[in-house]
């Protein structure tokens, strides 16, 4: 199908008109979600779990016009710049997420919606694209990738289609979940939740969703292709879960401050945390990211054992190797240690010490 003729099949959604000042209001009804803030998989249903509705269109006063785009298109930006940019919503709203918002801007200029965000991490003109105008080529924006396959940190899923509904979204591709690649890590703005960061599976199998890549990124490594070692500390906060919350716990344990290994993030953890980061003369946030990481892991070896091998092994699984979580660094978790860092560019020695730590967190 082409692009101009997906653009053109609209369903019709239920809109009323409220006068306020002068102003039309226009409220999309849409299906209630019964989804909750994760990090596990979600499975993409035709409307979603967004809680989105019809954004605003591209003459809008609320979107940027091609002529008025800055950053993109001028100069490149490098795919760890992206995502460190994505993340700072998560935490912009005095601590919490910026709410989701298709008539808003937040204050730093942009569009409170999903393609008003993407457009916040690539640095384009304020107050930001839609989603069409995101996957519209003629923009010089996105290019359109020929697979899922093709995804690298910081490309972009774009449902831009309205065979669906009158409902359309976009998410920051981070990097893969798992070995089989069914799932991915992404940063989104999403109706109810606001900015988030959870493994998807959008674009993974039959759904209007396609991958594109933004044509100015450049550099950082990640996802489908061999990641650098230099790839970014994932950021755990409250609500996240999954293996990086799990061996966090662990690596919290063996640092002196216990905590079920359950791979929530809940009060527990996030109280844990901030004794943590209070010893260690960090922020003290409750948040898991680049600085806290790197006080928090413990090199580890053939002939360790404890909570912080136990962190280890939790995440060679992730990879697939299929080691029992036991504890011991023995000559199994050694040789899957190896064979990580082959498999990813790093000095092999059977070591897991910060770099290959980062890759273990930062690449699956």
């Amino acid at each position: 199908m082409s692009f101009s003729s997906r653009l053109t099949r609209r369903a019709q959604v239920t809109l009323i008109g409220v006068a306020a000042g002068g102003v039309a209001v226009a409220i999309a009804v849409v299906p209630s979600l019964a989804d909750n803030v994760s990090s596990e998989p979600t499975t993409v249903a035709a409307q979603g779990e967004t809680d989105y509705g019809p954004e605003p269109e591209a003459e809008s006063k609320l979107v940027t016009q091609v002529s008025e785009m800055s950053t993109m298109a001028t100069a490149t930006l490098s795919r760890d710049t992206m995502i460190n940019r994505a993340r700072t919503w998560l935490t912009a709203n005095n601590g919490g997420p910026v709410p989701y918002s298709m008539e808003r801007n937040w204050k730093d200029g942009y569009r409170q919606d999903c393609s008003g965000y993407v457009s916040m991490a690539l640095g384009l003109g304020k107050p930001g694209l839609n989603t069409v105008g995101l996957a519209d080529s003629r923009n010089g924006v996105t290019k359109r990738l020929s697979s899922v396959s093709q995804l690298t940190k910081g490309d972009l899923l774009i449902d831009y289609s309205t065979t669906d509904g009158d409902f359309r979204h976009v998410v920051i591709f981070e990097k893969w979940a798992n070995a089989s690649h069914s799932a991915y890590w992404a940063y989104e703005q999403r109706g109810t939740y606001g900015t988030t960061h959870r493994q998807l599976r959008y674009g993974i199998g039959s759904d209007n969703y396609d991958p594109f890549r933004p044509v100015k990124l450049d550099g950082g490594g990640g996802g489908g292709q061999v990641p650098s070692p230099s790839v970014s500390w994932p950021i755990l906060q409250s609500g996240s879960k999954g293996a990086d919350v799990r061996s966090a716990q662990q690596l919290l344990t063996a640092r002196g401050h216990t905590v079920e290994a359950d791979g929530i993030f809940g009060a527990k953890t996030r109280s844990a945390v901030i004794k943590f980061q209070k010893s260690r003369s960090l922020t003290a946030d409750g948040v898991i990211g680049p600085n806290t990481w790197s006080k928090l892991i413990v090199t580890v070896q053939q002939g360790t054992s404890g909570q912080a091998v136990k962190a280890a092994q939790t995440q060679l699984n992730v990879y697939g190797y299929g080691l029992t979580v036991d504890g011991g660094f023995g000559s199994k978790t050694k040789s899957a240690a190896a064979a990580f860092q082959k498999n990813h560019h790093l000095q092999v020695d059977g070591v897991i010490g910060p770099q290959t730590w980062r890759a273990l967190l930062g690449t699956h």
